[in-house]
């Protein structure tokens, strides 16, 4: 078959971008011919993937504005979309690239699949520019999946908040990880000789510097486990990709203590498993996932997790501590246990 990925930014920082590395992957091994429609290219794809870079401003703030209006370009969408008329089958990973998607089954009747990693609550995010954003970002998703020929969700939750906002029923595929890198037997040994680690006791982070991933709580709760047990570290490692909550976060760590707080930056995909490696307990306080990978990588190198209770995580933690939403005691308490 001739199969089409889209996906806006095909970059190592996204988790949805990973996926769909991994489904470009598969999908090349299985015999298919692969191709990968984005709008910013920034990773290598695998062998036998052919990427086609669609192109967007490079400021980062006409990008978002690009990516949320990107409905008015409709020259780019139907010279796309019009690319995609000989393939057998077309999945888009997130807006707008469901647009081009929609049109290719439109004007040339290929199969249209979603595949739904779901929207981040807008109310988790602060400032009244971000809210309007997210909720315009979520109701522009929700229109064009509502003629896919199928739906494809990474949780039992969000196959239901699917069904729920658009009436779209999905069937369920949990995200894939890379099992040849993630995995019991890795060495973390070079992350804590590079932050100064020692033997001390390390709380480890992953994902994207976002409010809605709740690090503001997580450097709260972690205050609380300090106080217990004065030795430990948390290593924060992740793209800042809301500047003013970067700035902020940093404001609260050093209140905390700024010499146990680390933030690390983005992380290349080839030394992640280390930093797993390194911790000893894997720590999340992210207010929405539709799945949350890294809690799976975690486990994957055999890390216990402590995250809340929410969305997705009664599925996909299996080893460690779900608390109550926004309980900072209750986390703190879940993390010196493990500890």
């Amino acid at each position: 078959m001739k199969i089409a990925l889209l996906t806006p930014t095909y970059s190592a920082f996204s988790g949805i971008d990973r996926v769909v590395e991994l489904q470009a992957r598969d999908l090349v091994k299985e015999g298919n011919e692969v191709s990968i429609f984005c709008l910013k290219a920034g990773m290598q794809p695998s062998k036998g993937v052919n990427v086609v870079e669609i192109g967007m401003p490079k400021s980062s703030f006409l990008e978002r504005i690009y990516r949320i209006f990107f409905f008015f370009d409709i020259f780019k969408i139907k010279k796309y979309g019009k690319m995609l008329k000989d393939y057998d089958l077309v999945i888009s990973h997130l807006y707008p690239m469901n647009l081009i998607g929609a049109y290719a089954k439109k004007k040339f009747g290929v199969k249209y699949r979603y595949h739904n990693h779901g929207v981040a609550d807008p109310e988790l995010f602060s400032g009244f520019v971000e809210k309007t954003y997210m909720k315009l970002f979520r109701f522009l998703t929700n229109r064009s999946v509502k003629n896919a020929d199928e739906a494809v969700s990474i949780s039992k939750y969000l196959r239901g908040v699917l069904k729920k906002e658009t009436g779209v029923e999905s069937s369920i595929v949990y995200d894939k990880i890379d099992v040849e890198r993630f995995h019991k037997g890795v060495s973390g040994d070079k992350i804590r000789v590079k932050y100064k680690l020692g033997n001390d006791p390390v709380c480890l982070y992953v994902g994207r510097i976002s409010p809605h991933k709740g690090i503001d709580l997580l450097i709260e709760s972690f205050n609380l486990v300090l106080k217990k047990i004065p030795s430990a570290k948390l290593l924060i490692a992740g793209k800042e990709t809301f500047d003013e909550y970067a700035k902020r976060l940093k404001r609260i760590a050093n209140k905390v203590n700024p010499e146990s707080i680390i933030f690390a930056g983005f992380v290349s995909d080839e030394d992640l498993p280390q930093y797993y490696a390194a911790c000893n307990v894997y720590t999340t306080a992210t207010l929405w996932e539709g799945f949350n990978m890294t809690v799976v990588e975690a486990q994957a190198c055999g890390k216990p997790v402590v995250a809340f209770d929410i969305g997705p995580h009664p599925e996909v933690v299996k080893e460690g501590i779900l608390v109550k939403p926004k309980d900072i005691n209750g986390f703190a308490d879940a993390i010196i246990k493990i500890l």
